[in-house]
């Protein structure tokens, strides 16, 4: 996949920003705590880049932790919504190859749900310059957790007309003088079968779908999930990844 394309594919969430911001899974508290142990400080006085940061999902849970964060986001749509919903957020409009800020910003850069948008050999290199010392790049995702067997079945169904992203992210620091840390946090959320497809809709593969197709795979999910779950609730279980990455020479 070149990166033009990757890019088309990521500002195609600005044609869903109010469903992406009323569907998509938030984030649980382990996952800041686990942050906060990482990166070997408290995210309250932290000041924190958040790129990528959409409709503000993970945005305004930094700012709930009390971190002084600052949003970068390129789509208009999903910008506008983050600004609709958190108008005393600063808000830049930018990408994460090219961040508009001078050397030594920030303390903590965050992509939550949003790397794999970037291209590594620019935002890498951009991030470790945006960072003071002792400063730390973040990246996070929720992702659904194919240990649980009704999650593993709807994946092997829908695997077909999904894009895959073949590179890891421990390949794509390799080439940088950097350590790096990882952690991991399951958590679920009770929701509805349709809250549920809500959301799956919202991903990019859904979004850049032929319309036809996407609903005629959405109504054949529904009618399974009524299958599986007759009561139309759920539980949706996430293991949410999160790495932390400092630069080499940088002191815990």
């Amino acid at each position: 996949m070149t990166h033009a394309v990757n890019r088309a594919r990521a500002l195609s969430f600005d044609t869903v920003a109010p469903q992406y911001a009323t569907a998509r899974p938030t984030y649980p508290p382990a996952l800041f705590d686990a942050l906060e142990e990482l990166a070997d400080r408290p995210l309250t006085g932290t000041d924190v880049l958040d790129c990528g940061a959409g409709t503000g999902i993970a945005t305004r849970l930094l700012r709930h932790r009390g971190a002084r964060v600052t949003a970068l986001e390129p789509g208009a749509a999903m910008a506008a919504e983050l600004r609709r919903t958190e108008p005393h957020i600063p808000l830049v409009r930018a990408d994460g190859d090219r961040l508009p800020f001078t050397d030594a910003s920030f303390d903590l850069v965050t992509y939550a749900q949003s790397w794999h948008w970037t291209d590594p050999a620019r935002s890498v290199p951009e991030a470790l310059r945006v960072l003071r010392h002792r400063g730390v790049l973040a990246l996070w995702w929720n992702q659904a957790d194919v240990h649980v067997p009704w999650v593993a079945a709807q994946d092997a169904r829908l695997a077909p007309f999904m894009r895959a992203y073949p590179t890891t992210v421990a390949a794509q620091l390799a080439p940088f003088p950097v350590r790096v840390a990882t952690r991991e946090v399951t958590w679920s959320r009770r929701i509805t079968v349709e809250e549920h497809l809500r959301n799956l809709a919202t991903h990019s593969h859904f979004v850049t779908m032929d319309p036809a197709e996407r609903t005629a795979l959405l109504t054949a999910e529904h009618t399974e999930l009524l299958r599986r779950f007759p009561t139309g609730e759920l539980d949706e279980p996430y293991r949410c990844g999160l790495t932390v990455v400092r630069a080499d020479g940088a002191r815990a």
